[in-house]
């Protein structure tokens, strides 16, 4: 993984990262909310021994007063300095429990030791420190006093009292707040890693065209809206859904330029993948740039498409076969200009026998010598053998994949499928990609005009197709003034018929 696949990775995985951050930022702050306050209150010793005639007499009792003061260190958070010190305070505590609130500090080549008291009450903790070291002058006294009752060789002195601290030293609520962020961000963009490394969904292009061996002809971003209304007016929708099925429509004409496709099965690996949206948008995308089109239901188990299309579902593709109505009482035009739709029709007993008939197959050539174009909405190719039975018999098939959400395996099971049955795979198409992030497909562009002021930015908006600026021209008009009129693009013929031209008026 190089750099900029990291970075790819992260705007990808940016939710589990930031749920992760923040949930570990809130957590140092309630930490720190719950933590009861603590003061620290602190106090300086000074270790002296008595001073000798000579400097070597000085000397060594400068090295004896530094070797007793790491000795003195552990006396200062032993149990018995605790246990005198609540003596004379009369503390409602134990000696363990205070001593789990003191440390003592030796600072190295030097007499000095620092004692440092922490407790809930501030004013309980200069109290403590100052009667902590007032009994440790003692207790060294004791200790250090000889036996024949002379003065000892050794003393300290408290050198600097406590005092009421001011503010709180625990909890250290901004370190609690940067840990939390520094290990939030560490636990985050090991999540996201993690989730990349075990994830075994389809999300980049390589991948997809990997498993599949063929080539990615169309990416569809997300769009919400066609959830409730799939169908998309491309008369009046510049949206960037749109200009995706627009492009995949360009594509497909391209695919094979001396013999185009004309019968194409849309299906995917399993449900829910965009297979029926993206088949009438195809079909709608075709009808468009001025071809005949029908969509046939190929989807006999779960028909959708005259829901989608607000039309008649008991009378279509199983209708025909069955021989209880012709194709022609069959077919049903939409109030999309171009667009004829055969349904699914009553649901039969026997879906994949009846779809892999010789009057299947019929059928569908004569729907080719009427139309332009054949999209056939299909079944999931691992759910039941129907489009596999379909796309044995079509031009090509074109493959959906839902982007994070079409497992590697089932992809793979899904083309193995299609093989199986000889059915040529046109391409792949990616499904519900999202529209911002490092895994976008979608792409912007500004124009500008020849002959455009200066002084005038041109405004961003999405471009038409195009197939639009193909067919804009303009023509000089009597008056000396330019018209400009839309006029259908060279070679943009349909498939096998020739376009009739209208007769001068």
């Amino acid at each position: 993984m190089n750099f900029q696949d990291f970075v790819k990775l992260l705007r990808s995985r940016w939710v589990t990262v930031g749920v992760t951050l923040a949930a570990t930022v809130l957590g140092a702050v309630a930490v720190s909310l719950l933590t009861t306050p603590q003061y620290q209150a602190s106090t300086r010793l000074f270790v002296s021994t008595a001073a000798g005639s000579s400097l070597a007499d000085t000397y060594q009792g400068n090295r004896f007063s530094q070797d007793r003061v790491v000795s003195y260190a552990e006396l200062l958070t032993g149990e018995t300095l605790a246990q005198r010190t609540i003596d004379k305070l009369g503390l409602n505590m134990s000696a363990s429990a205070l001593r789990a609130n003191v440390s003592a500090s030796a600072k190295p080549n030097t007499v000095l030791i620092d004692v440092l008291v922490l407790d809930e009450s501030p004013v309980r903790a200069r109290d403590v420190a100052n009667a902590l070291s007032e009994e440790f002058v003692s207790l060294v006294r004791e200790l250090e006093a000889p036996a024949d009752g002379s003065d000892p060789d050794s003393r300290v002195v408290v050198e600097q009292r406590a005092s009421i601290p001011q503010q709180p030293v625990v909890p250290k609520t901004f370190r609690n707040v940067v840990t939390g962020l520094v290990l939030g961000l560490v636990l985050g963009i090991g999540l996201a890693v993690l989730r990349d490394v075990v994830d075994n969904t389809v999300k980049t292009k390589e991948k997809l065209e990997e498993i599949t061996g063929t080539g990615m002809v169309g990416s569809i971003p997300l769009d919400r809206a066609r959830r409730n209304q799939p169908a998309i007016s491309y008369e009046q929708d510049n949206s960037p859904i749109a200009e995706a099925f627009r492009k995949l429509r360009t594509n497909l004409q391209f695919l094979a330029v001396d013999n185009p496709p004309r019968v194409i099965v849309v299906t995917s690996s399993m449900p829910h993948e965009g297979k029926s949206t993206t088949a009438i948008n195809i079909a709608l995308a075709l009808a468009e740039a001025e071809h005949s089109v029908v969509l046939v239901d190929g989807d006999m188990r779960r028909a959708m498409l005259h829901k989608y299309l607000d039309l008649v579902g008991t009378v279509g593709f199983s209708t025909v076969l069955s021989g209880a109505a012709p194709i022609a009482e069959a077919l049903q035009k939409t109030r999309f200009p171009g667009l004829t739709v055969l349904a699914a029709g009553a649901i039969p007993p026997n879906p994949s026998e009846l779809l892999g008939s010789q009057a299947a197959r019929k059928l569908l050539n004569e729907l080719r010598g009427q139309f332009d174009y054949v999209i056939v909405d299909s079944t999931p190719l691992l759910a039941v053998t129907d489009a596999a039975i379909l796309a044995a018999g079509a031009d090509g098939v074109l493959i959906m994949a839902r982007f994070g959400q079409t497992k590697r395996e089932h992809l793979t099971h899904a083309v193995a499928s299609l093989e199986s049955v000889g059915a040529p795979l046109l391409g792949a198409v990616f499904t519900m990609t999202p529209s911002r992030g490092g895994s976008s497909y979608s792409y912007s562009y500004s124009y500008g005009y020849y002959g455009e002021d200066v002084g005038k930015r041109p405004s961003r908006t999405t471009p038409p197709p195009v197939e639009v600026l193909a067919r804009r021209s303009t023509k000089i008009t009597s008056d000396g003034g330019v018209s400009a009129s839309m006029q259908p693009p060279e070679g943009a013929a349909r498939p096998g018929k020739r376009r009739k031209r209208e007769a001068p008026e």
